[in-house]
């Protein structure tokens, strides 16, 4: 039987969506903080004699989050589909936040390594989360609507992050006269200041727990899932994503997230540190590029969802997967030097790659049941991201990635992905117009 969204109140709607637009602008700057954080932070810890190790360490930290992330969707997923989407959300939402903050007292790069890991795990959790309640609790009618907003959400927060990069870059001297003002002791302030103040930014990231307060006290329970939980016969499995009828959807779900993800963390999230590489006596250098990619991104996710709804989901995906092929070859091939032409490339490279994430949250909840709709999710979405992890250290360890002609081939031969793309996403459904399955 169908549990008609529409009994939820106008008021509860929008409470669950300010809920879940949060939670993915903050997911947003989780994953754009080490990005801009990442040298000066191993650099630090490993000291001027160890700097030989540095690339590997990198790529290491960032394939343990993306391991963390897949591990978290899964997890926070499945209690999702068992507890309710609202406190599995405020888990996620705080676990993230608690240990993403932890990350500033890191010593050395396996603390920091374990706390991304650990951070991950909610941040993964928290996206199917948030689409799963949203999507059950609006009218179809606004499925293309939010979806683009939860693209433009997490691009917020990655443009929150290059704003924060770039204050910091400029304000950090008058810190260091403020904090010894109020008598901090020179060693903490120090520690906190040297090396682009990366533990300050990794400090903000426990912000969001300040989000769980909202999400317990004023967000309502998806009525769907109240009514599928009630008339189950048996508690959800995590393997239920397997059974008949529902396999092949995991199965195309995943690849189809694999691909974008692999993408933008093979390839986009890494032309911050091809910047620096370009530009090393540019401090701003990176901030720029993830506020210009995020820029970018925040009106692709808007017209995406627009498109897939305006023309079928399938041929939406193919131009996607079409439009980041070109523009990451012609940015990534090209011999173009930083300044305003090459950040004018990296805002359309950073929109055409992030148009998938305003099709994934519209395209993801329309393949899976209620039952297991955000276990699905999690699943399709998070595990794609070992592939991701895979894919980064492979081309990390295969290219030199010490020169900026190495991180440009890099993020160009993994951009190839995008072929993939375009042609696998015509073995799979159509779901343009079908209500949500029960």
């Amino acid at each position: 039987m169908t549990q008609p969204s529409n009994e939820t109140s106008r008021h509860s709607q929008w409470m669950a969506f300010i809920a879940a637009f949060m939670g993915w602008m903050f997911d947003g700057v989780e994953m754009g903080l080490f990005p801009l954080v990442a040298t000066p932070a191993i650099e630090a810890m490993l000291g001027p004699q160890h700097l030989a190790s540095k690339m590997p360490w990198i790529t290491g930290i960032t394939a343990a989050f993306l391991i963390g992330a897949a591990a978290g969707g899964i997890l926070f997923g499945w209690l999702g589909d068992r507890i309710g989407r609202v406190k599995a959300m405020s888990l996620s939402v705080l676990t993230y936040s608690i240990f993403s903050g932890l990350c500033g007292f890191s010593q050395t790069p396996w603390d920091l390594g374990a706390l991304r890991f650990m951070a991950a795990l909610g941040m993964g959790g928290e996206w199917a989360l948030g689409v799963a309640l949203i999507m059950e609790v609006w009218p179809a009618a606004s499925r293309p609507t939010l979806a683009g907003f939860i693209g433009v959400a997490s691009n917020t927060g990655f443009v929150l992050t290059g704003l924060m990069g770039l204050g910091l870059a400029q304000v950090i001297g008058d810190l260091g006269a403020v904090l010894k003002a109020v008598h901090v002791p020179e060693s903490i302030a120090k520690a906190l200041l040297d090396h682009s103040g990366w533990r300050l930014l990794m400090f903000l990231g426990a912000t969001p727990a300040l989000l769980t307060l909202f999400i317990q006290f004023f967000v309502p329970e998806s009525k769907r899932w109240q009514h599928s939980a009630a008339t189950a016969t048996r508690k959800n499995r995590i393997g239920d994503i397997f059974a008949p009828g529902i396999a092949r959807m995991t199965i195309l779900g995943t690849i189809l997230a694999a691909i974008v993800l692999l993408g933008t963390w093979g390839s986009v999230q890494q032309i911050s540190n091809w910047a620096a590489k370009l530009s090393p006596k540019d401090p701003s250098a990176r901030a720029m590029c993830v506020l210009m990619s995020g820029a970018g991104a925040i009106i692709a996710s808007l017209l995406a969802a627009w498109l897939a709804q305006l023309t079928s989901r399938r041929w939406s995906y193919f131009v996607f997967s079409t439009l980041s092929l070109a523009s990451c070859q012609f940015l990534f091939r090209s011999d173009i030097p930083y300044g305003g032409y090459f950040l004018f490339w990296v805002f359309l490279v950073g929109g055409a790659t992030a148009s998938f994430y305003g099709w994934l949250p519209l395209y993801l909840p329309e393949l899976f049941p209620t039952r297991c709709r955000a276990t699905g999710q999690g699943f399709a979405y998070n595990i794609a991201r070992i592939v991701a992890a895979v894919g980064t250290v492979i081309t990390g360890l295969v290219l030199n990635i010490e020169s900026a002609a190495g991180w440009a081939n890099l993020c160009a031969v993994v951009s190839l992905v995008y072929l993939v793309g375009m042609v696998f996403i015509w073995f799979c459904p159509e779901t343009k117009g079908k209500p949500l399955p029960e």
